[in-house]
């Protein structure tokens, strides 16, 4: 198949679609990118809401975008027929412009997160009013313009409307070759433990517990924690682990850089919120840091419990006692630490190698799909 990967996706922010490319072309499809990243991350899109006079900025920002796409499709098409065209993730308006622009062409739609939830989730729309009524409709429209949509947990797949489950499929987000490729490192057990959280503290992650539970670590030299990112929670979850003088923060890890950086330590966390959206997402972070080899400790969730399997150490979500408990018996017991990581590497290539996540997706994309006139 030829396929076209189209949208303002960016893939340092959300490498899902990465992994979907990178299995499309290790199973023999022949993949072109129109690709033109929007300049505004989804905490950006999201703001919005709470300042509604900042979304004429957006429209020119997409319609800048949209031009740049639309001229690189007459391109991609002059080289020869498309037979799909992928949406990348935060596509609500993409695969509007790409309904539009292939008419008889399947469209799939990479809807890994409702803008509704996405909302609800920060704090900036509740479940009734008027932006979350916009933001409904948003979803709709991106969804109706769909042929196959493509989410990563049963639970999503249940959450979509319900004339939209029989084009639904199923795939985990999975982690790209850079992460495969990293390799842990290996350390004496003389040696810290040494513990990595990558994430932008969003309450879907849970860092105010976190942050207890590095505060209830705090006499314990032989566990070293590095926090990389900012966002909305961050100045909450330095103030709780402020008595822990083995944790260092960082701002960023540049996305190419960030396999080798994750890969470098044992541990790799994932989220332990406590809201609607952390009980019903496995985070990318999850699979990344099983896919280079990290032992990895997220919270205990259906649908984490589903997708990653053995690959993860589970605690109670919201539970810091818990998760400090987790990381005490991992810098203990250095033989169960090894057997986490080797565990969790090899489900990860088992199951989260970019060409088997895109196996189902394949499946439904080359069973005959009714396309619009």
């Amino acid at each position: 198949m030829r396929w076209l990967a189209f949208g303002t996706y960016d893939v340092h922010r959300h490498p899902r679609v990465a992994v979907l490319i990178d299995g499309l072309r290790e199973a023999g499809d022949d993949v072109v990118e129109v690709n033109d990243p929007l300049p505004l991350d989804t905490a950006g899109r999201v703001q919005m809401l709470k300042q509604p006079w900042r979304l004429p900025v957006l429209a020119w920002q997409l319609g800048r975008c949209w031009s740049r796409l639309v001229a690189g499709s007459r391109r991609a098409r002059k080289d020869g027929e498309v037979d799909a065209v992928l949406v990348g993730y935060l596509g609500h308006f993409d695969v509007r412009l790409a309904r539009f622009l292939f008419r008889k062409t399947p469209i799939v739609l990479d809807h890994l997160v409702s803008a509704a939830g996405t909302a609800t989730d920060r704090g900036l729309a509740g479940s009734g009013g008027a932006k979350q009524k916009l933001l409904r409709w948003i979803d709709r429209k991106a969804l109706n313009s769909a042929d196959v949509v493509v989410v990563d947990t049963p639970e999503h797949l249940a959450a979509l409307p319900t004339d939209a489950h029989d084009k639904a499929v199923v795939t985990p987000v999975g982690a790209t070759r850079a992460w495969f490729a990293a390799q842990t490192a290996d350390r004496a057990d003389s040696e810290p433990l040494q513990v990595v959280f990558v994430g932008l503290f969003t309450p879907l992650h849970g860092t105010a517990y976190l942050g207890d539970a590095l505060a209830l670590l705090a006499d314990e030299p032989g566990i070293h924690v590095t926090m990389v990112g900012k966002g909305q929670d961050h100045a909450d979850c330095r103030a709780r682990a402020a008595a822990n003088p083995n944790v260092e923060w960082i701002d960023w890890v540049a996305g190419p850089d960030l396999p080798a950086f994750v890969a470098s330590h044992d541990v790799s966390l994932g989220i332990f919120g406590t809201t609607a959206k952390a009980q019903n997402v496995v985070p990318t972070k999850v699979y990344q840091g099983a896919a280079a080899g990290c032992a990895v400790v997220t919270s205990d969730t259906p649908p984490q419990r589903e997708m990653v399997g053995e690959a993860a150490i589970y605690v109670p979500a919201g539970d810091a006692e818990a998760l400090a408990d987790a990381l005490r018996k991992l810098a203990a017991d250095r033989a169960a630490l090894k057997t986490a990581k080797t565990t969790a590497r090899q489900h990860a290539e088992e199951h989260f190698y970019p060409a088997r996540v895109v196996a189902a997706l394949r499946d439904r994309v080359n069973t005959p799909v009714p396309t619009r006139g």
